[in-house]
C-alpha cells in the first residue's frame, strides 16, 4: 500500500493545481494518473483564461456574464468565487513563468470571447492549455511532489454505511499500466478526483481518447450525487473529420462563419444580431446545425470559418497552431481558404456534486475540474471559463484537503437540506446495475477498507483476463456513442432520448459478457479500455436520464417539445444518486443570491 496525506487522482491542470495547493498547505501529496501529466487533455485547451485584470472590468461583471451565460442555472456563490479568485490565480501563473501573449507595453494581452461583456480572456497564443499544463508541471517537479504516472485508478475505497453522507473515503485502488500490479493508495486527509471529461460518450468530440468519465462513474457508484449531466456543451467549431478543436479565439480575433450560399449566417438569419459569431457556444452551435439541416451547409455536413481577412501577420502571431491543425487534419491552408467546421461534443457542464471547496457528501472525497460540478457553468459554459475553474477550485480543494482554512462554503452537498424535490419521471427501462457487485466495502480501519477494495478490484480484473470469450468492449462502447450522438445531441426530443435509454440498457447487459482478448499484464490497452467502457455506460445513462427529465429549453439543453426556458418549474439542478445500483433522480434549487446582489433571470440574447 502506498500512503500519503492527500492523493490526487488525475494529472491534468486541475490535478496539478490541487497538488500544488495541498503542498503549499504542508501536506505530503501524491498524484496518481493514468497518463503522464503533460499528456493530459488540458493541453488541448487553446483559447484562454478569463480574469478581470483591466480598468473598466471587475469581478462582478465577470460573475454576471458567467451566470447569464449559464442561463441562470449557475449557483451564484460558485460564479462569484471564480470571478473573485481568478485574477490572483492568473498573476500567480505569470509569476511561475507562464508565457502569456503580451501587448507592446508589456501587459498580458486580453481578447474578446463569446458571451463576455469585456475582452477579459488572457491567452498564450492559441496554445494556452499547453503552456498552463507545463507551467504547473514545472511547479510540481520543483516541489518534489510524487507522481505515479501510468497508474490507472479503477476504484475508490469507500466505507459502506447505508446513507452515503455517513460514508468515508480512505483511498483508492489503481492498476499499474506498466507492470500490471494492483495496489491500494491511502490518502490520510483526502482523495481528490481530477479525472476530466466524458468525451468518449459521443463519437464526435474534441476530447482525448482517455476522457472516459472515470472519476464521475467511480464517485457515482460510491454514492455521491451526479449533478446536471444533461448539460453537454457542443463546441461550434470542430474539424469534421476528427473533432479536433478550432479555438474560439479564432472568432474572438474576428473569424467569420459562412454558409454554403456565402452568407454570414449569424446575422443573415438572425441567430445573434448583436454579437454575431461571438454569441455563446450553444447559440452558435444551434445556428450552424439549423443552416446545415436547412440545406445551406457545405456538402450537407459543415459550414465555413474564414479568417483570411485577418492577414498573415496577425494569424501567425495569435493563431498559428490553427493553421497547422487545418492543414494537418483537413488539408486546408487557412491563409488561402476558409476552414470546414461543425459542432462537436466539447465539455460536460455537470459532474460530481461539490461545494466551493471541492468537497463531496462523502467525508474525505473531493472533486475538481471538468469531473466536478460546483455549478459554476450552469447550463452553458462560457469560453475561457474552464481554465480559471481548474486553477481556482483546484487550488481551494488542495488546500482544504490539507487542512487549510479556505472559508465556509455556501453550496450544500448531498441529498439533504431545504428544497429537495423527488422526481416522478418514468423511464422506458430500468436504469442502473445489471449485476450484484457493490462499489463500497466494509472494514474496521482505513487500511482494512483499502485492503478490501484492492481484493474486490483484483477479483474483477482477474475475472476479465481469465474469461476466454464473449463480447468485445469496442462493440459496446460504439453502441453507446452512436445512440448518444443520434439521440442526445445538440437537438433532442423525447422519443429519441427514450430510445437512447433502451440502447444503453442493452449495452449494460451485453457488458456482463465482456472479455479481454489480450491476456498480458503490461501495457494492456484492451483491458484498460474494457474497464473504461463501464464508466462510459454509467455516464451516458446519467446524461440521458437528466435529458428526459428536464422538460424545458435552457442553455445547451434543447428539447423539441419544450421550446421555452421555464423558470417557474426548472430553476433547479438535476441530481442522480446510484442508490446501490438503483438510480434515483431528484432536484435541488439553484442559488441565485450572491454576495451583494440577486441574479434575477432575464431573457438571454446576444
Amino acid at each position: 500500500m502506498y500512503e500519503h496525506d492527500v492523493i490526487v487522482v488525475g494529472g491534468g491542470g486541475a490535478g496539478l493545481r490541487a497538488a500544488i495547493g495541498a503542498h503549499e498547505a504542508g501536506a505530503d501529496v501524491a498524484i496518481v494518473t493514468k497518463l503522464h501529466p503533460v499528456r493530459s487533455h488540458t493541453g488541448a485547451a487553446e483559447g484562454g483564461i478569463n480574469a478581470a485584470l483591466r480598468d473598466g472590468d471587475d469581478w462582478e461583471l465577470h460573475a454576471y456574464d458567467t451566470v447569464k451565460g449559464g442561463d441562470y442555472l449557475t449557483d451564484a456563490p460558485a460564479a462569484e468565487t471564480l470571478a473573485q479568485d481568478a485574477p490572483e490565480n492568473v498573476v500567480q501563473l505569470e509569476n511561475w513563468g507562464m508565457p502569456f501573449s503580451r501587448e507592446d507595453d508589456g501587459r498580458m494581452s486580453q481578447r474578446p470571447f463569446g458571451g463576455l461583456s469585456f475582452p477579459r480572456t488572457t491567452y498564450a497564443g492559441a496554445e494556452t492549455g499547453h503552456h498552463l499544463l507545463h507551467t504547473l508541471y514545472e511547479q510540481v517537479v520543483k516541489r518534489g511532489i510524487t507522481v505515479y504516472d501510468e497508474w490507472y485508478v479503477t476504484r475508490l475505497a469507500v466505507t459502506d454505511e447505508d446513507d452515503p453522507e455517513d460514508r468515508s473515503c480512505h483511498g483508492c485502488v489503481a492498476w499499474d499500466v506498466q507492470t500490471g500490479e494492483i495496489a491500494g493508495f491511502r490518502g490520510r486527509d483526502g482523495v481528490i478526483l481530477a479525472t476530466g471529461g466524458d468525451g468518449q460518450v459521443f463519437d464526435h468530440t474534441t476530447n482525448a481518447v482517455a476522457n472516459t468519465a472515470d472519476g464521475v462513474a467511480m464517485a457515482y457508484r460510491a454514492g455521491v450525487p451526479i449533478e446536471d449531466m444533461e448539460f453537454v456543451q457542443f463546441h461550434p467549431t470542430t474539424l469534421p473529420s476528427t473533432g479536433v478543436l478550432i479555438s474560439e479565439g479564432t472568432r474572438g480575433e474576428g473569424g467569420i462563419l459562412y454558409n454554403s450560399e456565402g452568407e454570414r449566417l449569424m446575422f443573415e438569419y438572425g441567430y445573434a444580431t448583436n454579437d454575431g459569431e461571438l454569441a455563446s457556444r450553444d447559440v452558435v452551435s444551434r445556428a450552424e446545425l439549423t443552416e446545415i439541416n436547412s440545406g445551406r451547409g457545405v456538402d450537407d455536413e459543415y459550414v465555413h470559418l474564414d479568417m483570411r481577412h485577418l492577414g498573415e501577420e496577425r494569424i501567425m502571431d495569435r493563431l498559428e497552431n490553427i493553421l497547422h491543425l487545418a492543414e494537418d487534419f483537413e488539408g486546408v491552408d487557412g491563409l488561402e481558404d476558409p476552414m470546414p467546421v461543425k459542432p462537436g461534443h466539447h465539455y460536460e457542464m455537470g459532474g460530481i456534486e461539490t461545494n466551493e471547496n471541492g468537497e463531496t457528501c462523502i467525508d474525505g472525497l473531493y472533486a475538481i475540474g471538468e469531473a466536478a460540478c460546483v455549478s459554476v457553468h450552469g447550463s452553458n459554459r462560457l469560453g475561457g471559463n474552464a481554465l480559471p475553474e481548474l486553477i481556482v477550485f483546484g487550488g481551494r480543494a488542495g488546500r482544504h484537503a490539507a487542512g487549510a482554512d479556505v472559508g465556509e462554503p455556501e453550496i450544500p452537498v448531498g441529498k439533504s437540506g431545504d428544497g429537495i424535490e423527488e422526481s416522478d419521471v418514468q423511464y422506458p427501462v430500468d436504469p442502473g446495475s445489471a449485476d450484484e457487485t457493490s462499489a463500497v466495502v466494509s472494514g474496521d480501519t482505513p487500511d482494512d477498507v483499502i485492503d478490501a477494495a484492492v481484493e474486490a478490484e483484483t477479483e474483477r480484473i482477474d475475472g476479465l483476463l481469465e474469461k476466454e470469450d464473449g463480447v468485445n468492449h469496442a462493440e459496446v462502447r460504439s453502441k453507446i456513442q452512436k445512440t448518444m450522438t443520434d439521440n442526445v445531441n445538440v437537438f433532442r426530443e423525447e422519443d429519441g432520448i427514450r430510445e437512447a435509454l433502451e440502447v444503453i440498457r442493452e449495452a449494460r447487459e451485453e457488458y456482463q459478457d465482456v472479455y479481454v482478448a489480450d491476456k498480458s499484464r503490461t501495457f494492456n490497452t484492451d483491458l484498460q479500455h474494457t474497464i473504461e467502457t463501464r464508466n462510459v455506460i454509467d455516464t451516458a445513462e446519467i446524461i440521458a436520464m437528466g435529458a428526459l427529465a428536464r422538460e424545458e429549453f435552457r442553455g445547451a439543453h434543447w428539447r423539441k417539445e419544450f421550446q421555452e426556458r421555464r423558470d417557474d418549474e426548472w430553476l433547479k439542478h438535476t441530481c442522480v444518486s446510484w442508490n446501490d445500483g438503483n438510480p434515483e433522480l431528484w432536484y435541488r434549487p439553484v442559488l441565485l443570491d450572491g454576495e451583494n446582489k440577486t441574479y434575477e433571470p432575464k431573457e438571454r440574447s446576444y
